[in-house]
């Protein structure tokens, strides 16, 4: 049967994770009614995760370690590389990684057990390095909020990605956290076409309101910048101009770009989407993404997952900085960040 779009979903499909022993097959019997469409709902579990900060190894990141409140992401960004960390869960990188969701409630106390420790290190943790610290759940369960109090507390920095308007809710703990340079935000912003978004980025906030949090932020002392992420050739790449230029107006300081990555379950299931939803385009982009990765759709190597390599990713790459350049969005502040503030939660006297 052909791929079904459902309302508010990204993924097209709910296809096994690569650690499923056995798959199933749909077959249509004849019975198959193509205008019912079930419902996708989302369902939200606890994690009883017995750590809460990752640290991290990569070379292409800016960060050493990190939180992730929140494990699959509700905004069911078709394109999103965590997509593949559902397979750990024995859950389905596709409709599953936006429907069955996970929050971690002992996030707070974990995090002011981990900063308390002796051998602890400060230095700056990333938020929303996997999946979006403000996604609509984020409303209910408050989890990025009691990190944000706990690291206020702390005096610890930490820089945030999000594409997510909630943010705008701990404008008082982003504040006081800037005004002690303890805080950066990067804002998602891949295109500003509002008809390409309900699809690719289906529960994401509107693109111009993206825009509008940029300017509140900066208006309010907050270091804001841009994240083009992730450029798609031959669908988003054309926008990257345009995306700077409003950015920078609405306040922006810097600004940095990702190459549309494919690793393990993506590359199907975005395939899927964009034979679904931009037929005339898919054999121009999976090309494009080929020739930047010597023939396959999607290279790990470090120092070239992000930006890809050959004619079209120099091309690319020089677009970007020139664009950045001409909008003074060049300016990188989040090496400023201060760790020497750093003192470790203090916990109160147990009553025995």
């Amino acid at each position: 049967m052909n791929p079904v779009a459902h309302k508010g979903r990204g993924a097209l499909s709910n296809r096994e994770s690569r650690y499923r022993q056995a798959t199933t097959h749909a077959e249509d019997d004849g019975w198959w009614q193509d205008d019912v469409i079930e419902r996708v709902t989302t369902v939200v579990q606890a994690d009883q995760s017995r750590s809460i900060i990752t640290h991290n190894q990569s070379p292409d990141v800016p960060f050493d370690q990190s939180i992730n409140p929140y494990r699959g992401c509700e905004h069911g960004c078709i394109y999103c590389f965590a997509r593949p960390t559902h397979a750990y869960l024995d859950l389905s990188p596709g409709l599953d990684f936006e429907s069955r969701l996970f929050y971690k409630p002992r996030t707070a106390e974990l995090l002011r057990q981990e900063l308390s420790h002796p051998k602890y290190i400060c230095k700056p943790i990333g938020l929303g390095t996997n999946t979006d610290p403000y996604q609509p759940i984020e409303k209910r369960f408050r989890v990025t909020r009691q990190i944000l109090e706990t690291l206020l507390e702390c005096r610890h920095p930490v820089t945030i990605v999000t594409k997510g308007t909630l943010i705008l809710r701990d404008l008082d703990l982003l504040e006081a956290l800037a005004a002690r340079k303890l805080v950066h935000v990067m804002m998602s912003v891949p295109t500003l076409d509002r008809s390409l978004k309900r699809t690719l980025e289906p529960r994401a906030a509107d693109p111009a309101r993206r825009v509008r949090v940029i300017q509140a932020l900066t208006q309010r002392g907050v270091p804001t910048g841009v994240l083009v992420a992730p450029v798609i050739p031959a669908l988003t790449d054309h926008h990257i101009e345009t995306v700077l230029e409003r950015c920078a107006e609405a306040g922006a300081t810097e600004a940095g770009y990702v190459l549309l990555r494919l690793p393990r379950e993506v590359a199907p299931l975005f395939e899927e989407w964009l034979r679904t939803h931009r037929p005339d385009r898919a054999e121009h982009v999976l090309s494009i993404m080929r020739q930047m990765h010597g023939g396959a759709s999607y290279d790990a190597s470090f120092g070239r997952r992000q930006t890809g390599a050959g004619p079209f990713a120099e091309l690319l790459a020089k677009r970007f900085e020139l664009a950045r350049r001409r909008h003074g969005l060049n300016r990188e502040r989040r090496g400023g960040l201060d760790c020497n503030q750093f003192r470790p939660p203090v916990e109160q006297m147990r009553l025995f």
